[in-house]
């Protein structure tokens, strides 16, 4: 079965301008056009959308996934360039997880700090909370008012 590119875009969850984006880069080399020169998505091409935004979504850049799917096409002999590829990719997002996991600690004391503030109706709740106090300085540093 074959999709419009409206279709396309409504099944991957893109626009139908980053569709022909990522063709005109030459991220999409396999679609097929109609008669009429409409752009006639296959399943096949909607699971390699899906994958693109995957590779994206770890935050790998468009040049490499480019080179990834040259690989892809190229066949067995790469094999070995490919399982790099995603290996590299992997630790590179196991530290942005770090990082994300240490953002998301300073957001949930600030939830915590503020849902305090709010329920005594000013600032100060270090002094009734000594142990937020502690809290705060484990997490932002001494030096760091943290407000």
């Amino acid at each position: 079965m074959g999709y419009t590119i409206g279709q396309a875009a409504k099944k991957s969850g893109l626009s139908p301008y980053t569709l022909r984006f990522y063709e005109k880069e030459g991220l999409l080399p396999n679609i097929r056009k109609n008669s009429a020169g409409l752009r006639v998505f296959s399943q096949d091409d909607i699971n390699w959308l899906q994958m693109i935004e995957c590779l994206k979504g770890t935050g790998m850049s468009l040049k490499n996934i480019k080179q990834y799917l040259a690989w892809l096409n190229a066949g067995n002999t790469t094999i070995n360039q490919r399982l790099q590829m995603f290996q590299e990719q992997k630790e590179k997002l196991k530290i942005q997880m770090q990082l994300l996991d240490k953002y998301m600690e300073k957001i949930n004391f600030k939830i915590k700090l503020y849902t305090l503030a709010a329920q005594k109706g000013d600032m100060d709740v270090y002094k009734a909370n000594p142990e937020l106090e502690q809290e705060r300085k484990r997490i932002f540093g001494v030096d760091n008012p943290a407000r």
